[in-house]
């Protein structure tokens, strides 16, 4: 099973939240409604269930080089949003996120760690679509407030608070702004519009064969002496200049897809 950058895959999930159920609200300056209880509890049963376990051994054996004898995944669910492609046009009352997944976490009995991500498939059913390394997801849900959701910014490997009033970054791999700041959402809007906007499906940059904001698949790999996530994420992100990713990239984690 191939293995793939997290930093890049991050960009292919903007094209698959498209597809996937969410609630709206009325503005962008409200918070995303959160998925159901039953939602989330139907999430947590599926990650549970053999196949789900089989991906995350998967993963521990192409990551972590193990072969765990028990694997013990967890019993909440994580909401993911991933930034929405209608914000970053600017259309009116978008919100800054649409639901991605729900996030569990899987727990080798040697203490490695790794991300599940069940994604909807039609109303009220889950399906185990991939799994990361490491448990992201956990811990900076856990820094967030209560009236906030945890926001990817693919492109970057970017994690926000998203709250009713902006976005506060977590962490990115490429930081475009500083960590720990709040970002009112007029001002993110019109910074997430300036990097991505000329890239969406349709664009110019698309057509001349640029990698943009909805990127259907990875690119081949190219023998440069860097690691395909640092290619990929400069692409990606539309940054030109290979040191400042080198600089940038604070750390790699392994998707094993489906």
């Amino acid at each position: 099973m191939n293995t793939i950058c997290r930093k890049f895959s991050g960009c292919l999930a903007v094209a698959v939240a498209t597809l996937l159920p969410a609630t709206l609200p009325a503005s962008a300056s409200e918070n995303v409604v959160a998925p159901s209880a039953g939602d989330l509890a139907a999430a947590v049963s599926v990650a549970a269930q053999p196949d789900a376990i089989g991906l995350a051994r998967s993963n521990f054996r192409q990551v972590d080089h193990i072969e765990p004898r028990r694997i013990t995944m967890g019993e909440k669910g994580f909401p993911v949003y991933t930034l929405n492609p209608d914000f970053v046009r600017g259309v009116a009352g978008a919100p800054a996120g649409m639901l991605r997944s729900v996030a569990v976490t899987a727990t080798a009995d040697s203490g490695q760690k790794a991300t599940l991500q069940a994604m909807p498939e039609g109303p009220g059913k889950w399906v185990a679509a991939s799994v990361f390394s490491g448990n992201d997801e956990e811990t900076l849900s856990g820094r967030i407030r209560p009236d906030s959701v945890l926001l990817n910014e693919p492109q970057i490997n970017g994690w926000y608070e998203l709250r009713p009033d902006g976005v506060v970054l977590l962490q990115a791999s490429l930081p475009q702004s500083p960590v720990g700041k709040l970002v009112p959402l007029s001002e993110y809007q019109r910074n997430v519009h300036g990097r991505y906007a000329d890239k969406m499906p349709g664009s110019d940059y698309q057509r001349d064969g640029g990698i943009g904001f909805a990127q259907a698949a990875a690119p081949p790999a190219v023998n440069t002496g860097l690691p395909v996530s640092i290619v990929a994420g400069l692409i990606a992100a539309g940054v030109a200049g290979v040191a400042i990713v080198l600089f940038a990239v604070w750390r790699r984690r392994t998707l094993t897809p489906r």
